[in-house]
């Protein structure tokens, strides 16, 4: 939700990192934003859990990627 809320608000999200524990927005709005980012019309929990799952999977590598880090990532902005 942390990086999807932003993305929505259009923030640059080069040196946003996914702090765990900290809590942004309420229940209805981060649902609300997973069913937009699903895609799906009318998403089942399943479905909304996997695309969180796989995103979350996809988030973490990208932050742990040397391309994304702050030494490297400068050179590829938006990468």
């Amino acid at each position: 939700y942390q990086y999807l809320s932003r993305y929505k608000q259009k923030k640059n999200l080069d040196h946003f990192t996914f702090v765990p524990g900290k809590i942004e927005g309420t229940e209805k709005e981060c649902l609300a934003c997973l069913m937009e980012f699903c895609r799906r019309s009318n998403p089942s929990w399943t479905e909304i859990s996997n695309f969180t799952h796989f995103l979350n999977f996809q988030l973490r590598k990208c932050e742990n990627s040397v391309f994304c880090s702050p030494v490297v990532g400068d050179q590829f902005c938006g990468f």
